[in-house]
């Protein structure tokens, strides 16, 4: 079992910036993939970014390249995510979540995919 806390929501303008957190417990963290998907009111679940248990590989949605970075460190067991740039439209409760299973491309995209789930941090970005 992993135990996945998300942390670092909240409210900001649009144009501002905030870092979520996501800390991980019971399993050896750094043989993980760890993803971000986020939820707005009234729509599906959606992939936000992954990163491979090492760091060397990163993907994200395009909606976000350019404005988020994913990054891990594996000895605080701990997944970042640092939103710059941020619009209305990022609105959403975002989930962390992670899976033993080194996935790519769209696999990384995939919900069904991931085992372990945060009980997710709201953001709200203010126009």
């Amino acid at each position: 079992q992993v135990q996945l806390v998300e942390s670092g929501g909240g409210l900001v303008q649009a144009g501002g910036s905030l870092r979520l957190s996501c800390a991980a417990s019971g399993r050896t963290f750094s043989d993980y993939t760890m993803g971000w998907f986020r939820q707005a009111p009234g729509e599906e679940r959606e992939f936000v970014a992954a990163i491979r248990w090492d760091g060397g590989y990163t993907t994200y949605t395009d909606s976000v390249k350019g404005r988020y970075t994913i990054f891990r460190d594996n000895a605080k067991n701990t997944v970042y995510l640092q939103m710059n740039s941020l619009k209305p439209e990022d609105t959403a409760v975002y989930y962390c979540a992670a899976t033993r299973a080194v996935l790519y491309g769209l696999s990384s995209r995939s919900s069904t995919r991931y085992e372990y789930w945060g009980q997710g941090t709201q953001v709200t970005v203010s126009s």
